[in-house]
């Protein structure tokens, strides 16, 4: 240690370097080399130490002293600290917001099973999208393993600086799950599916009735939403492990669709357009008659769709027109052809009249406008013209202005005369324009009571069974004689099983069969003009005309008989037999030939018939009824 001396002068700091000795004057035997001693002696002495400078190096010192103090006693406390904590948990250690650290490892574990046992069966509360629900932690399978819990805690830190900060930190270290992922797995399916999982709902605009007031609605609007779907089930169990006993809710990653129009868009399409829309009827006007269309009408015939993200209303127009419809139907009108009256002496043009519909799309397009209006809420029905399929300039243009074929027949009686006359009647004033071909059947329709038919025998002659229509064959016959001397093309025909004077040989047509069933007649009008039929009954007579413009001369060339054959005579009894002489049968053919105006042949046409013998009926003597056969008789037999 090194001495202090009190120099000459020390209590005056003021005095003289010279009255100082020097460094080498005290302490001459340091410096034992004479060229160093040299120098020194030559050099200014050196200047006296201050007592601030003595004061400094003192408190120096006393800081040192102090300092290794407090390193003996922080390693002494370390120490102690380190020896008493062995095999504790560390301090600062929660466990799912439990406080555990410096307790024993049993402490620990005790204290977690207090604390967090009843949270293993409350349940998980989870959030998926924006579902919020609830998992539980028995029917997952989850458990928690206490043991692994506290020991993933860790050991002692002997880094002193962790261990000090443990006393003014925590240090959050998490629990260790136990799971069934097979029980899990099947939970978290079950819930996204009942509970998480939904399709997007888009925005609409539906109606409900109004309590009291009849044919009234109310419209509300359907909120859009989000769809939403769990697709990744394993995170989904992970997050569930990882966080369900420590964290307040467990989330779920689920796939977003969103719908096409939001909210606004549909207040907006509600409060703007489907409010005024139904809030009274609508008054459709007809030229005649009216109809409503009532509130609720109207709305069932709404229809919503996004569209490009905006609510597009469309109207169907079924709904709106099966409404109104049997309303309207009076003011619609059928189209009328021109057709042909036998009045007088010769045929009269009635004039074709047009007929209308209703033309339901331009009448529903304002009806947006016209509906959203306070008042004036009335829709004009539009109509489309009809035009008839003869106007009176094409009947006209037909050339009927003269008798060009004429065929009568006699010996119509009884209840064969009402049939004859009702086809008569359907069949007058019939027109055939060139190129058509005229059917008897569909130009007369099934031959019923309601036409004004009856029962009567089925032939024309009389004979043969009881049918609704029986007879009206001479009529048929009548008319193909009449077309056939008009000089029109046959377009079908059947001739009458046994021959019949009435008509010439193979110039005959019927329009039934012996067992009732029906037989058509068509020709074809290949004239160059169109023709009308004029058909009449009068007494016994039938006579038909053909009306048009003369093109041909027709003539007619009947072949001999051949192949003749006698009636077979049949013997009858009872008081109905009625004798009848029968007729043979032959065949014969008959030509026509056609001129034109110039007398040139323009064609010739030969059709062949072969009649059947009708058998002779000779009743039995002394018999009522019985008398004399007679040629040409027309009884009937039974």
């Amino acid at each position: 240690m090194r001495e202090e001396h009190d120099w000459p002068g020390e209590e005056s700091e003021s005095a003289d370097h010279a009255s100082y000795p020097t460094a080498f004057s005290a302490y001459p035997q340091r410096y034992p080399a004479d060229d160093l001693a040299g120098e020194l002696l030559e050099a200014e002495p050196a200047p006296v130490r201050s007592a601030k400078a003595r004061r400094f190096r003192k408190g120096i010192g006393t800081a040192f002293l102090l300092a290794g103090a407090a390193v003996v006693v922080f390693v002494v406390l370390y120490a102690a600290d380190l020896m008493f904590s062995i095999g504790d948990v560390p301090r600062g250690v929660t466990v799912a917001g439990v406080d555990v650290g410096g307790m024993s490892r049993v402490a620990a574990e005790a204290t977690l099973k207090d604390e967090l046992g009843p949270r293993l069966s409350r349940p998980v509360a989870v959030k998926a999208g924006d579902v919020t629900t609830e998992l539980s932690p028995r029917e997952a399978g989850l458990g928690l393993d206490w043991q692994r819990t506290v020991e993933q805690a860790g050991s002692q830190p002997l880094n002193p600086l962790t261990r000090i900060a443990s006393f003014f930190t925590t240090r959050e270290v998490g629990v260790v799950s136990t799971s069934d992922d097979h029980a899990l797995r099947a939970e978290v399916t079950r819930i996204a599916g009942e509970r998480v999982n939904r399709e997007v709902v888009e925005g609409d605009i539906r109606f409900r009735g109004v309590s009291g007031v009849p044919n009234a609605v109310e419209p509300y609007a359907v909120e859009p939403r989000r769809g939403q779907r769990l697709n990744d089930v394993d995170a989904a169990m992970t997050a569930v492990k990882d966080v369900w006993l420590e964290s307040e809710f467990v989330e779920w990653t689920v796939d977003v669709t969103p719908p096409k129009v939001n909210s606004g868009e549909v207040h907006k399409v509600l409060d703007g357009t489907v409010r005024p829309l139904v809030s009274a009827p609508v008054t459709v006007r007809g030229d005649g008659s009216d109809a409503v269309l009532t509130p609720r009408t109207i709305s069932r015939a709404l229809r919503f769709a996004p569209e490009e993200g905006r609510l597009r209303m469309s109207v169907g127009r079924d709904p709106l027109r099966d409404a109104v419809r049997p309303g309207l139907m009076s003011t619609e009108k059928s189209p009328k052809d021109a057709r042909i009256e036998f009045a007088g002496a010769s045929p009269n043009i009635v004039p074709s009249e047009d007929g209308r519909n209703i033309n339901w799309e331009r009448t529903f397009a304002p009806l947006l406008d016209i509906a959203t209006k306070p008042a004036d809420r009335e829709l004009p029905v539009a109509y489309d013209v009809r035009k008839p399929a003869l106007s009176t300039d094409a009947a006209e243009d037909l050339g009927i202005k003269e008798v060009i074929g004429e065929f009568s027949t006699s010996g119509v009686s009884g209840d064969a005369a009402k049939n004859v006359a009702a086809m008569a009647r359907t069949l007058n004033g019939a027109l055939v324009r060139q190129g058509e071909t005229f059917s008897l059947d569909a130009r007369t329709g099934p031959r019923t009571a309601s036409q004004g038919y009856v029962r009567a025998p089925v032939h024309d002659d009389g004979t043969g069974r009881q049918v609704i229509g029986g007879g009206v064959s001479q009529l048929t016959s009548t008319l193909y004689n009449a077309a056939y001397l008009a000089g029109l093309k046959d377009a079908g025909h059947t001739a009458h099983r046994h021959y019949s004077d009435r008509f010439p040989p193979a110039r005959d047509a019927v329009s039934l069969r012996d067992d009732g069933s029906g037989v058509d007649l068509a020709f074809t009008n290949d004239l160059a003009k169109g023709v009308a039929i004029q058909a009449q009954v009068s007494g016994s007579t039938v006579t038909v005309r053909i009306w048009g413009t003369a093109q041909y001369r027709v003539e007619s060339d009947t072949g001999e008989r051949t192949d003749y054959r006698p009636a077979p005579l049949t013997r009858d009894e009872g008081p109905r037999c009625r004798p009848s002489a029968g007729s043979p049968g032959f065949t014969v053919s008959d030509t026509r030939t056609l001129y034109d105006r110039s007398g040139r042949e323009v064609r010739s046409e030969t059709s062949t018939v072969t009649y059947e013998p009708r058998p002779a009926v000779l009743c039995v003597p002394g018999r009522p009824g019985s008398g004399d056969l007679t040629a040409g008789s027309r009884n009937r037999v039974r």
